[in-house]
């Protein structure tokens, strides 16, 4: 006797092929209109995905009833029933609301949604002290650093490390409130504004790089793209000005990005380096990285290349 098919059921009929059903794949952004979210889009349309935007202040959750997560918009249904979830950046927020999209992440790759970047990472690369030391650790090369709540003993890594450092929010991206200090008197004062806000001062030795860094994305453990951001400013990134150039990686440093994502647990990752005098550095991570700038020196869709790695991951 003939073995069924697996697409076989005995008394029923089927007219042509079985089509395979629609992935389902919500982005989360700030703002559908941004470009980056709109190229996501449509490169998951252009794979056959249905694509919903979200926002997420209008998310909620629920604990002991149904759906574990909602969005205000009518025509969405339960959260949990999206097939992905690629999040874009989160923006600002209280404590008490950072906390609680982290979790509502968590709920939803415990439910068996794909999330991507994962919270873990994204709680990692938020926090600039966190993903450094978690590289330091894994033997990468990172600018020499320090944090710290007093003034006093900021003062005295002040001079340790030169009398010539960048000081930072400790959560934040693409270069704003950071600033390049020298003097003495700028760097109390700058310390003591922090202190009275109930900062953290984050420093790193200022280290000479000239007229470039560069920009490395990692998609996946692969490198998909990398670019000089070219700028006669110390600060080199697009939202300030730079200007993007195309970049072929050699081994060394396409290891070193790849090895940085890994242990910031980002499977999508704008990792920045430094090639500062006596090599290589790693200064920050990010999670949720824009790409508009990257895309124009490369042919590789970045989109696509996203898209195709989540709907990947869905399917494994």
């Amino acid at each position: 006797m003939r073995r069924p098919s697996p697409a076989y059921v005995p008394g029923l009929f089927i007219r042509g092929p079985i089509k395979p059903r629609v992935m389902e794949i919500g982005i989360l952004t700030r703002n559908p209109s941004a470009w980056c979210s709109r190229e996501l889009a449509r490169a998951f349309s252009e794979l056959g995905a249905k694509v919903t935007f979200m926002k997420f202040d209008r998310l909620s959750a629920r604990v002991g009833f149904r759906p574990l997560a909602s969005h205000r918009r009518p025509d969405l249904r339960a959260v949990e029933a999206l097939d992905a979830l690629v999040v874009r950046p989160i923006g600002r927020g209280s404590l008490e609301e950072i906390i609680f999209r982290m979790d509502l992440l968590r709920r939803l790759e415990e439910e068996g949604v794909v999330v991507v970047n994962p919270a873990e990472a994204i709680e990692i690369c938020s926090d600039k002290y966190r993903a450094l030391w978690l590289m330091e650790l894994a033997g990468l090369p990172v600018p020499r650093t320090f944090v710290a709540e007093d003034v006093r003993s900021a003062m005295r890594a002040f001079y340790e490390l030169g009398r010539d450092v960048v000081v930072k929010p400790l959560f934040g991206s693409r270069g704003a409130g950071s600033v390049r200090v020298t003097d003495p008197d700028t760097a109390l004062r700058v310390f003591r504004a922090i202190a009275f806000q109930h900062g953290v001062i984050y420093m790193q030795e200022f280290v000479p790089h000239g007229p470039y860094d560069i920009r490395v994305f990692v998609v996946g453990g692969e490198v998909v793209a990398s670019m000089r951001r070219v700028s006669g400013h110390w600060k080199k990134n697009i939202a300030l000005g730079a200007r993007p150039e195309p970049l072929e990686l050699g081994p060394e440093l396409a290891e070193m990005a790849v090895r940085a994502a890994e242990v910031t647990k980002c499977e999508v990752a704008g990792v920045d380096i430094l090639p500062g005098p006596e090599g290589p550095l790693l200064t920050e991570i990010n999670s949720q990285p824009g790409w508009r700038g990257l895309q124009s020196t490369t042919r590789t869709d970045i989109a696509m290349r996203i898209a195709s790695y989540v709907l990947s991951k869905i399917r494994a």
